[in-house]
């Protein structure tokens, strides 16, 4: 099996005491920007080796299937793709 790069999505406090981890694909197919995806300006903060997008596909994966993490989105970064998650899963503000 080889190893991808995947975005983690949620709280700490939700996957703690589950086995499945949510996750967001990370692609360097960066030719193909679809709804939902978003290019992260700054992969090596990122600690990507390729310039790469997070994508909308998300999935559940075993925690364990998790090998090491490779460095973190920044915040500015991380906003936009919350706005896509919201787009895509048509979540609205609750007032």
């Amino acid at each position: 099996m080889k190893h991808r790069p995947a975005l983690v999505l949620g709280l700490w406090a939700y996957h703690q005491n589950r086995q499945e981890i949510i996750v967001a694909a990370v692609t360097s197919n960066v030719g193909r920007v679809l709804f939902g995806d978003h290019a992260l300006a700054g992969c090596e903060k990122s600690g990507l080796l390729f310039p790469s997008l997070v994508t909308g596909i998300l999935r559940t994966i075993k925690g364990e299937m998790i090998h090491r993490r490779l460095g973190s989105v920044p915040a500015r970064e991380m906003a936009a793709i919350d706005v896509n998650l919201n787009k895509i899963l048509d979540l609205r503000p609750v007032p």
